[in-house]
């Protein structure tokens, strides 16, 4: 029995690389297989990052001789190491073997299972990227035989760091990314697309402001000590000559990736050995031995009873459902997350470019907004619960009320926010309750617009996946947010031409005066939106039931 189990572990340390290797390209094929949109998108993706990474090869090879090429590669492998870093908390899904509790029933040793793990990782798109760029920045940096062989080295460190570093996190977050909360980080994903984007824009129109290529020196005089791209500046220093400095940086690099595999190690020794107890505080009873209230009934006391001390309200009831749904739905969070960000992130990147206005402020009123459309969409099939409580429109003008006071606790004041730090950035405070007074007429037409969008064009939100449409119901989905954006400025019209009105006629002492008139506005606008909805709503219950229940 131990001769057959002693052959069979050194059989199994023997193949056990190759066999995980075969593993991930055989799960790779088998994916490709599922659907023809699947092969589509994989297949799209695979042609995206190659274009871009033959694009990158050729624009480092183009900055051999560059003085600055030093400092170019050395800042984007330290941006490529913080992508790999990130990547697995942003999508766990993507790889199938970045979860090694799959394999916590095979009699399998953390050393020979970490070779294996790591040379699988190896194989894909990410690795392929990786190694175009860190084989541009080498050629864009040696000069001379010896860095030359010295790059050949920094590659393969870069590459190894950049994959046990992606491993390390996975392996120490694998509970959290199997879990609620790790649903959430991946669909926020689109989000750190976003601000990456305009961080990425904004560093550009800097560097064409601030001396080019050269202002990336000081960002590199520190990096160049930071693993993986401490390797890489090792080609330089020692096309420099200086060879003390490269065997220092290239051991640091040495160190650091023995580091991260004994780290990853380690984990995955604790999750092969220790029991799952995520779930074991899941349902505490409070002291009084009921469960505890929820975070929005903690936040917002008042949702919990109505004046008399009773029973909640219906209104209490509903802003307390809209508001549970904003902290534990993950596709909700995620929408209500991207538009609190990019309501920011717009204004405040404009204002500071030097190229903005106080009233890009009103983008924050305009993102929010649109969390009033498809109302009944978040529900889904549970739809029919709130269906059963709706006997008639003055039922379902109390049913739309209270979520757009649930939004509105959300949204009246972080458009404030927005608008007087806005304003604040741009020093141009007499402009201030001009813009507040336009950013709530827009807010309460958008949330007109949106009650009577989400009884006449409702359509499904799916549970999983990333798709924020059902099937089939795309077009209803771009009727019902478009469509109702376009009438929101539309019915902002009249607050905007009195806008223009004043400055036109140089009565700007008089604008203050648009602060009262466009919140009354936007209160009048909504009340009137929800009384003409609710009617729809009540007589529709069927048709929206069907189509919010096909996710």
């Amino acid at each position: 029995m131990s001769t057959t189990t002693t052959a069979s572990g050194g059989a199994t340390a023997g193949s056990l690389t190759s066999v995980v290797v075969r593993l991930k390209v055989s799960l790779l094929r088998n994916g490709l297989r599922q659907s023809t949109r699947r092969r589509a998108a994989y297949i799209t993706s695979i042609v995206v990052a190659l274009l871009v990474a033959a694009l990158q090869l050729i624009g480092l090879i183009a900055l051999r001789g560059n003085p600055h090429a030093t400092a170019v590669g050395v800042l984007l492998v330290a941006v490529l190491a913080l992508g790999w870093a990130v990547m697995p908390l942003f999508f766990p899904g993507g790889d199938e073997t970045l979860d090694p509790t799959r394999l916590v029933m095979l009699p399998l040793r953390p050393e020979p299972l970490v070779r294996a793990l790591l040379a699988a990782s190896l194989v894909g798109i990410g690795p392929l990227f990786t190694l175009c760029l860190a084989v541009g920045a080498v050629i864009a940096i040696a000069q001379g035989a010896a860095a030359f062989a010295v790059g050949i080295l920094a590659i393969a460190l870069t590459l190894l760091v950049c994959v046990a570093l992606a491993r390390a996190v996975a392996a120490a977050n694998v509970r959290l990314l199997t879990s609620r909360k790790g649903r959430d980080l991946a669909v926020l994903s689109g989000l750190v697309i976003a601000l990456g984007a305009q961080v990425v824009n904004f560093g550009l129109q800097k560097l064409g402001s601030a001396g080019g290529l050269a202002a990336l020196e000081p960002f590199a005089d520190v990096l160049r000590w930071i693993p993986p791209a401490a390797a890489l500046d090792a080609v330089d220093s020692v096309g420099d000559g200086a060879y003390a400095t490269a065997i220092a940086q290239l051991a640091l690099t040495g160190v650091v990736l023995a580091a991260l595999l004994r780290s990853w190690q380690r984990n995955l020794t604790r999750l092969m050995t220790s029991p799952d107890g995520s779930t074991l505080g899941a349902a505490r009873p409070t002291s009084d031995g009921t469960r505890g209230s929820t975070r929005p009934a903690r936040l917002l006391p008042f949702l919990r009873a109505d004046a008399r001390g009773g029973a909640p309200s219906r209104t209490a009831t509903v802003m307390e459902r809209s508001l549970r749904y904003v902290w534990r739905d993950p596709k909700t969070k995620a929408a209500w997350v991207t538009s609190l960000a990019i309501g920011l992130i717009v204004p405040l990147f404009n204002a500071l470019q030097g190229t903005g206005s106080v009233y890009f402020a009103c983008f924050a009123a305009g993102m929010l907004g649109i969390q009033m459309y498809n109302q009944f969409g978040q529900d889904t099939s549970a739809f029919w619960m709130v269906a059963m409580t709706i006997s008639s429109p003055r039922d379902a003008y109390v049913e739309l009320r209270g979520r757009a006071l649930a939004l509105l606790v959300i949204t009246l004041p972080y458009a404030t926010l927005v608008t007087v730090v806005t304003t604040a950035m741009l020093g141009d405070w007499p402009a201030l309750p001009e813009v507040l007074g336009l950013s709530f007429a827009l807010l309460g037409a958008m949330l007109a617009t949106g009650a009577w969008s989400s009884a006449r064009f409702p359509y499904s939100i799916p549970q999983e996946g990333y798709k924020n449409v059902a099937p089939g119901q795309t077009g209803l989905a771009w009727i019902s947010i478009f469509g109702g954006m376009v009438a929101a400025a539309l019915l902002c019209a009249p607050v905007l031409a009195l806008t223009i009105w004043l400055h036109v006629a140089d009565a700007d002492a008089w604008t203050w005066l648009l602060l009262p008139l466009g919140t009354a506005y936007g209160a009048g606008i909504t009340a009137l939106g929800l009384r003409l909805a609710a009617p729809r709503t009540a007589g529709r219950l069927p048709e929206i039931l069907a189509a919010v229940s096909k996710g």
